[in-house]
């Protein structure tokens, strides 16, 4: 009797885009389009159409209008089963994409994340996968921002060089879920110091926030200390400071300066009049060791755990690279700024949707190969949490397993050494 196959998985009754779809509440698109006035821009194509459409541009990677079109009028009979969707016409998209206020898609995703928040309370407060960070038990946030490449002659709003254009996204990520909290999405014109107490409004009494020197704004520093957040950045190099007290006297192993100091620009002491902490470490970065100068306003962690929570910021970048090359940030489907705003909101959606998948069937792979096996089964008729449990070794080990006699031994034959022959 045949045995099914560990690798196979489960038939289901419904698509994979649309069992992706149905994470998002039936009631959630409407109320918000309601809110922010989409609604009475929607005629034919419904908001719930062109949000599909803009999910399923993400995740196939379309690269223009036709392809997404295209694509979703071919497979319109299984698009008409995802709550009544409706394959766009390519005006009607881009149309769509111009009028419809991109506030559609922030609201959708924090809403989004809310929702995931109230259902798995774990995928948003679980384990962090990170160790350093799980010594921590109070939230630890990373900003920074990422400038995504834009055409400056299609695009002249978005200008901030002469043949440059590009878009700007300030993010706030928590550092333990690995869960984007707070994002801004705007021209690179401004200096991100500008945007640091937008992004870190909400951070709350005792949280730690950690983020570059293009953020540090003393006003604004001294504002988080006021309010219990402790912070953790790398010193200017132009700072100007008094040494009040030293607390470590000659270098220890990493660390080679830790000293309380003092402002002495006029400007700056009147911005932060405090006392803070300034270390000076040894770093690896890409596996050369740096000289790194860092502040924070805590005064009594080690110095070495201020070094290693500034470490922990690069896991920001990774955040970013993966979604630059998973999602579609490269090809935009419309050159005003509606458009490309609600395509960078979207493609947050999109990600914390695959993380919330990659939570429910415990990934053990890595999170591009997660978003191509979904991309490569969009329209298969498979249970969704079945294909992921069973796909490769997601469900088991993976580490591979090796046995003696696929060593191979320069000078050594398998017909003279071991028993792959019989008799020696």
């Amino acid at each position: 009797m045949k045995t099914k196959s560990k690798t196979q998985p489960a038939r289901g009754k419904f698509s994979i885009l649309k069992q992706i779809c149905n994470l998002i509440p039936p009631h959630l698109v409407p109320r918000l389009a309601r809110e922010t006035g989409v609604d009475k821009k929607a005629r034919a194509f419904s908001p719930w159409s062109h949000v599909v459409s803009l999910v399923y541009a993400q995740l196939a990677h379309c690269l223009s209008l036709n392809d997404v079109c295209d694509g979703l009028r071919l497979y319109a009979g299984q698009l008409v089963g995802i709550r009544a969707a409706q394959p766009p016409s390519r005006n009607g998209l881009s149309n769509a994409n111009k009028v419809r206020s991109w506030e559609l898609g922030q609201k959708l995703f924090y809403a989004m994340l809310t929702h995931l928040e109230n259902t798995s309370p774990g995928f948003v407060t679980g384990k962090s996968n990170r160790r350093f960070a799980h010594r921590f038990k109070r939230a630890i946030h990373v900003i920074d921002a990422t400038t995504i490449q834009l055409v400056a002659n299609c695009m002249d709003w978005a200008k901030h060089r002469r043949r440059k254009a590009a878009a700007k996204c300030h993010l706030r990520l928590d550092l333990h879920s690995f869960l984007p909290r707070f994002a801004i999405v705007d021209t690179a014109k401004e200096n991100d110091n500008k945007r640091a107490r937008e992004v870190c409004a909400d951070i709350r009494d005792g949280e730690i926030a950690v983020f570059d020197k293009a953020y540090v704004d003393f006003s604004h520093l001294n504002d988080l200390s006021m309010r219990g957040v402790f912070w953790v950045t790398r010193a200017k190099d132009n700072m100007k400071f008094r040494v009040e007290k030293r607390i470590q006297k000659g270098a220890s192993e990493k660390i080679l300066r830790d000293d309380l100091i003092r402002l002495t620009n006029k400007k700056s002491r009147k911005d932060y009049p405090e006392l803070m902490r300034r270390i000076v470490a040894l770093v690896e970065v890409d596996g050369r060791i740096q000289e790194m100068v860092f502040i924070t306003n805590n005064l009594i962690w080690s110095a070495l755990s201020v070094s290693e929570l500034y470490r922990c910021r690069w896991s920001i970048e990774v955040f970013f690279k993966q979604m630059k090359q998973t999602l579609q940030l490269g090809d935009f489907l419309g050159n005003n700024a509606n458009a490309v705003k609600l395509q960078v909101w979207t493609a947050l959606l999109v990600f914390v949707l695959l993380r919330y998948l990659h939570y429910l069937s415990s990934w053990a792979h890595s999170f591009s190969r997660l978003f191509t096996v979904l991309r490569s089964s969009l329209w298969r008729r498979w249970d969704l949490r079945s294909l992921l449990k069973s796909y490769g070794t997601a469900g088991g080990h993976l580490r591979m397993l090796g046995a003696p006699e696929q060593a191979f031994l320069p000078g050594f034959s398998q017909r003279r050494y071991g028993t792959a022959t019989g008799t020696p």
